[in-house]
């Protein structure tokens, strides 16, 4: 293998670990996109950025003018497409938006593949373990901070014994939560009266407590309560 065949070797081999490590963590924590999709991802932009920049072993004898191949071009290619893949891993749910953390690491993962894939390997390796470090350390620091949770609530009542919303309010609040909007719905052809309403609390097991309290409530024919999360 000559010195040019090995360093284009070293280039992929890297970017593949890389990716790999990266994935490992999102496929530790369940997430759509894991280990073979982010190896894959920062593999194709290493591999795509080599052709750029071992473009005179493949262009031949043709002359430096008729050069085409723009490495800022194809590095801003790759990171426009990347979006697609991202996009394809956020869905929605109620009030639950999932996968963005999961979209953010393809598209830095594919940013390290170009740097790989260039021989930057100062910025590649500083890079990924930044990443690393933000999706494992710092997520069990994000999980200590003090932050508002929002969770979507319904309640339904026989209609004969459907409390006043007054009342509603001071169960929910009681549990330090703040009803920040209220829906009223009739269901099973006028059996049953429904509140729905969008919940907000800094308290951490304040959702807790409120479904204790809702379960023993001999009223409650069926309540669903939902916390929003990434």
């Amino acid at each position: 293998m000559d010195e040019q065949n090995l360093i284009i070797a070293i280039h992929l081999i890297s970017a593949l670990a890389a990716g790999g490590l990266i994935g490992l963590e999102r496929t530790y924590h369940g997430r759509p996109a894991g280990f073979r999709t982010h190896a894959l991802v920062c593999l194709a932009s290493a591999l795509l950025m080599e052709v750029t920049t071992h473009q005179f072993s493949w262009i031949g004898a043709a002359p430096i003018e008729a050069l085409r191949a723009d490495p800022q071009r194809i590095a801003q290619g790759i990171m426009t497409g990347i979006g697609f893949l991202g996009a394809g891993v956020i869905f929605k749910e109620g009030l639950t938006v999932r996968g963005l953390t999961t979209a953010a690491s393809i598209w830095v993962t594919a940013a390290l593949g170009i740097l790989y894939g260039v021989g930057l390997f100062f910025t590649a390796v500083l890079g990924s373990v930044l990443t690393l470090a933000t999706l494992s350390v710092l997520r069990k620091f994000e999980d200590r901070l003090r932050s508002e949770l929002y969770a979507r609530l319904s309640i339904e009542f026989p209609r004969a014994r459907t409390p006043a919303e007054d009342e509603v309010r001071r169960v929910v609040t009681g549990h330090g939560l703040s009803c920040l909007s209220m829906e009223y719905r009739q269901t099973r052809g006028g059996e049953r009266f429904e509140y729905g309403m969008v919940v907000k609390t800094v308290e951490r097991d304040a959702l807790r407590r409120l479904a204790d309290d809702l379960r023993a409530m001999p009223d409650v024919v069926e309540f669903r309560l939902v916390p929003s999360s990434e």
